[in-house]
């Protein structure tokens, strides 16, 4: 349940002239989210087809203009764009004169804090790192799946409530991390999720290799329960196989898999010795019966070896 409560319009900070700087999944979002709030999205850059069809329907009659042209019209820039491109973007910005003092400039990177916007700074804008935690599909059920969002959050200290004011009228929960700690922070967020579609990806695919025919109506209320006891429970919701320390059922999925679908072991490899590890740690997997695993879990790995 949210614990943050939309502002009253009367509380609310002035409405802004919002622009994007790379139309791809997360910006038009945002802005949309913006507009509902009661600020007025005024330009949005694209260069690909795909960029300029996603803007119009994301932010239909706003004009699609260069950069340079979203940093003049906009009072409020979200930056959205890769994260390795961040950093020249900024800079190239900056070195042109684009950016104007007073100006609030978002970027949306999970992996940087505020200070890769240092290039603007010192030219007088005001840098917010604003990171919603979650994926992104660039259509209008973006905007819905904010309600409740958690945005990793990092500005200067002057500028926290200004942050977390613009995250709380898109709907979403302002989660404040420490410039040091975004790398740590976005790659928590790809173990979980990045992650979590190649493996519920391959395992579909395995399924109809068994023949399932319909794959995703089986595991939908069998990961759904995982995902819900994992976030309640930790550690404690381990189950299976490898967590009962099944040794005979671990080399028995190794050899199918190896036999079916070779290009899955490594991964299935990789994950299973990372939950005998938790589940040995946390008293779940018995020492006795560890060792068993372990060794099979070695001799697959040999087996990829060879």
């Amino acid at each position: 349940m949210s614990t943050f409560q939309q502002p009253e319009p009367k509380d609310r900070p002035a409405r802004l002239a919002v622009g994007v700087v790379g139309a791809g999944r997360v910006g038009p979002a945002l802005a949309a989210s913006l507009q509902l709030a009661g600020h007025r999205p005024v330009a949005v850059s694209g260069v690909s087809d795909a960029s300029r069809r996603r803007a119009e329907l994301m932010l239909p009659d706003v004009p699609v203009v260069t950069p340079a042209q979203v940093l003049e019209r906009s009072d409020l820039v979200l930056l959205t764009v890769p994260d390795d491109a961040l950093p020249g973007l900024v800079e190239g910005l900056a070195d042109t004169g684009a950016v104007r003092p007073g100006q609030l400039l978002v970027h949306t990177s999970g992996r940087y804090g505020a200070q890769v916007l240092d290039p603007a700074l010192r030219a007088g804008a005001l840098p917010l790192a604003l990171h919603p935690a979650m994926t992104f599909t660039g259509t209008p059920v973006d905007v819905q799946r904010l309600a409740g969002c958690s945005f990793g959050v990092t500005a200067p200290e002057e500028l926290r409530l200004a942050a977390e004011a613009l995250v709380i009228e898109m709907g979403g929960e302002p989660e404040w991390i420490a410039e040091e700690n975004r790398p740590l922070y976005h790659a928590a967020l790809a173990l979980g999720a990045n992650h979590l579609v190649t493996l519920v990806a391959e395992s579909m695919e395995l399924l109809r290799t068994a023949g399932v025919e319909a794959p995703d109506r089986m595991l939908g209320p069998l990961l759904g329960a995982a995902l819900d006891n994992a976030l309640r429970s930790g550690d404690a919701a381990l189950t299976g196989p490898v967590a009962r320390g099944d040794a005979g059922t671990v080399a028995a999925h190794i050899t199918e898999l190896r036999k079916h679908a070779p290009q899955t072991v490594a991964g299935y490899l990789a994950m299973a010795r990372a939950t005998a590890d938790r589940a040995l740690a946390h008293g779940l997997l018995k020492p006795e019966l560890a060792e068993d695993l372990l060794g099979v879990l070695a001799n697959g790995a040999e087996g990829d070896a060879g």
